[in-house]
C-alpha cells in the first residue's frame, strides 16, 4: 500500500509498505526497524517475531520516544510481557498492532508533532 502526505515538514513518514519492504520517505527498505520523525530509520528485530529479544526493546529505549508502535507483520501478535520490560522500566507507552496499522498509525502521530517510534516488522525477512 502506498502512503503520501501532501507536506512533510522534514518528517520521516511511511510512504509505502508491504509483506516484504517498507519504505521511508520513498526510500525503499526491505528489512525490519525502527524509525522516528526525525531519526534516520535502522535496523531493529532482524531475527522476527519469534526472534525478539529484550535488547531488541532496549535499543529503542535509548532513542528516547514518548510513544512506541509496534508493528508485528501481517497479524496483531503480542511480545512476551518479559521483552517489553525496557519499555514499561523507562516509563515509555507503547502499543502493539499489524505492521500496516503501525505505519498508518504513526503517521499521524508524527503528523502531530508526537515524539514517536515505530518498531515495524516485516513477514518476509
Amino acid at each position: 500500500m502506498k502512503l503520501y502526505r501532501d507536506e512533510d515538514a522534514g518528517l520521516n513518514l511511511v510512504t509505502g509498505y508491504d509483506a516484504a519492504h517498507i519504505a521511508i520517505q520513498r526510500e525503499r527498505h526491505e528489512m525490519s526497524l525502527v524509525v522516528m520523525p526525525k531519526r534516520a530509520p535502522q535496523a531493529w528485530g532482524q531475527a522476527g517475531f519469534e526472534g525478539l529479544t529484550e535488547a531488541d526493546f532496549a535499543a529503542i529505549v535509548a532513542l528516547s520516544p514518548a510513544l512506541v508502535l509496534i508493528g508485528t507483520g501481517a497479524r496483531q501478535r503480542f511480545p512476551k510481557p518479559a521483552l517489553l520490560r525496557p519499555l514499561i522500566d523507562a516509563r515509555i507507552g507503547f502499543e502493539v498492532m499489524d505492521t500496516g496499522s503501525a505505519c498508518r498509525t504513526y503517521n499521524i502521530l508524527a503528523g502531530e508533532g508526537r515524539v514517536v517510534a515505530a518498531a515495524l516488522l516485516l513477514d518476509a525477512i
